[in-house]
């Protein structure tokens, strides 16, 4: 399979800890060392790279992933990679959409449109083989000259340390130690740093299978670039099936399969063929390309931030494939945690920051589970009763719209407002309309481009018309007309300001700033403001 896709192959390089093993000197210490090269922790190493942070990462593979797998990238993290550097690279190869569409039987029960404003840079998703990503991302990693990349070394052993964490890394040349201030556990649902501290998952399995398939069609398609999932078709009754468009005239198609059914026997040809057949009739040429078998979970660590080990993606958190919450709250948690660490590093912001990951992204995951679960139970109905009235319900939304708000195919994936966040200054003033506090940044046309490329990276303070500038150190500005897009969307009279952190969520906003209000919330941004109030020195 696979064969419109030929996997990079990248060499294995002894490191200079094979060299200090045989000495038996010291073994080499670096700031931050990334278990897992999937498409979360390239992101988190590209992220510290940009802030001018330098990273080991270490896999035990030499290519990038196999299949697909998430290929819907949300408009959230299509910024996240537009600011890193790859926003036009995902624009121009992959499948832009935003209408979906669910069906009934074979009646459209109804349509939605994701993003119906205009005057955004980015769409509300795009569809991309992981891989594809996965391969940009070693590109711009290598570019970097900050991220050192090591294939085929497998983590082996770690131990917890007060002041670092120590591993022991097997290779093809032998094994060797290093050690770290900082580990990040981004190495997947199987996360061996998981194992290794005995970190079990709080949640549930789902007693259901879904068969996952990327297939060629050939010829002229009947289907739109559009998400269109379908609740018990006629070519596959009494279950579900999703079907996505992807570059390279290939489409994800997933089949419910039900608890019953054998993984491995489901993913024999014979068996997926039929299938895909009876789905796209008899006039349309296809190859197979990869088969995958999959069993939801939603489910997630306790804790994420764990001393000097801090889990990511798939090993912190489990959602079910439908609503796209995977990978892009994989991807969201590299955005969240990437400005807090080189912060700490360069010591401009005191450790106490990155207990924030944890008070941020274990509600966002909270979200994402909860979503993620309704929708499983929207689609696999537990009882005949449950099935009765989700049928009703999709029977109704034809009609009448109070009845699609209750149809759940999979709440696609949207970023989280950190509503609670210690980082955040409340509002002094009332607010008609804009993004408040701990809420993600609303891009806008600006003058000579976008408003999302002139935030992130540090904090950045945008003032609307004609306010002073507190020309505070550490901080940039950006000045945008009163009578704007940018000021309607985010609710702003002359006069005021929003100060933006590092990953282009709202810090705090002012309808009139002055420099004492300004510092006070650039202080809490960094995390300097105790519990009591009181702004500390970095």
């Amino acid at each position: 399979m696979l064969s419109r896709w030929t996997p990079p192959r990248y060499p294995f390089r002894p490191p200079r800890e094979l060299e200090a093993e045989a000495q038996g000197t010291a073994p080499v210490h670096h700031p931050v060392v990334i278990v897992g090269a999937g498409m979360v922790g390239l992101t988190v190493a590209l992220d510290l790279a940009r802030h001018g942070i330098a990273t080991v990462v270490i896999d035990d593979d030499d290519t990038v992933s196999i299949g697909s797998r998430a290929i819907c990238l949300a408009k959230r993290t299509l910024e996240i990679y537009d600011r890193l550097g790859l926003g036009q690279r995902v624009l121009d190869k992959g499948v832009t959409w935003k209408v979906g569409k669910v069906f009934h039987g074979s009646a459209l029960a109804y349509a939605f449109d994701l993003l119906p404003e205009a005057g955004h840079r980015m769409p509300a998703f795009v569809n991309l083989q992981q891989y594809y990503l996965e391969a940009w991302l070693v590109e711009a990693c290598v570019e970097s000259g900050l991220v050192d990349l090591r294939w085929k070394s497998r983590l082996v052993s770690l131990s917890r340390e007060e002041d670092h964490v120590r591993l022991a890394v097997e290779t093809p040349a032998g094994m060797y130690t290093m050690t770290a201030d900082w580990l990040l556990a981004c190495d997947g649902a199987r996360s061996t740093v998981r194992a290794a501290l005995d970190l079990p998952f709080v949640g549930k399995v789902f007693r259901d299978r879904f068969l996952i398939a990327d297939v060629v069609l050939k010829g002229e398609v009947p289907f739109p670039s559009e998400r269109w999932f379908w609740f018990d078709p006629p070519f596959h009754p009494g279950q579900s099936v999703l079907l996505h468009k992807q570059p390279d005239d290939m489409w994800r198609i997933d089949f419910q399969l039900g608890w019953e059914a054998d993984p491995e026997e489901e993913k024999r040809p014979e068996r997926v063929i039929p299938r895909i057949r009876a789905m796209l009739g008899e006039g349309i040429e296809f190859d197979l390309e990869w088969v995958s078998v999959y069993t939801f979970r939603c489910r997630r660590l306790e804790r994420f931030v764990h001393d000097r080990v801090i889990f990511l993606g798939d090993s912190a958190h489990q959602v079910s494939p439908f609503g796209a919450r995977g990978g892009n709250g994989g991807v969201q948690d590299a955005d969240n945690l990437a400005w807090k660490l080189a912060a700490v590093l360069r010591g401009t912001a005191p450790p106490s920051l990155l207990g924030t990951y944890d008070a941020e992204r274990i509600p966002a995951a909270d979200e994402n589970i909860l979503n993620s679960t309704r929708a499983t139970d929207f689609i696999t109905p537990k009882t005949e009763a449950v099935r009765a009235y989700r049928d009703a319900v999709l029977q109704l939304a034809r009609d009448h719209a109070f009845a699609r708000r209750m149809v759940n195919s999979g709440r696609l994936s949207s970023p989280h407002c950190y509503a609670a966040t210690p980082l955040s200054t409340p509002d002094v003033e009332a607010w008609a309309a804009g993004p408040p506090p701990g809420a993600p940044a609303i891009d806008a046309p600006v003058a000579d481009g976008w408003l999302l490329e002139r935030l992130g990276g540090r904090p950045v303070l945008v003032l609307f018309g004609a306010v002073p500038d507190p020309a505070l150190p550490g901080l940039a500005t950006l000045r945008l007309p009163a009578d704007g897009v940018a000021a309607e969307r985010y609710g702003a009279l002359a006069g005021g300001a929003y100060l933006f952190r590092p990953d282009q969520h709202v810090a705090a906003r002012f309808a009139a700033p002055t420099p004492e209000a300004v510092a006070s919330a650039l202080a809490r941004l960094w995390g300097r403001v105790p519990a009591e109030g009181r702004i500390t020195a970095a």
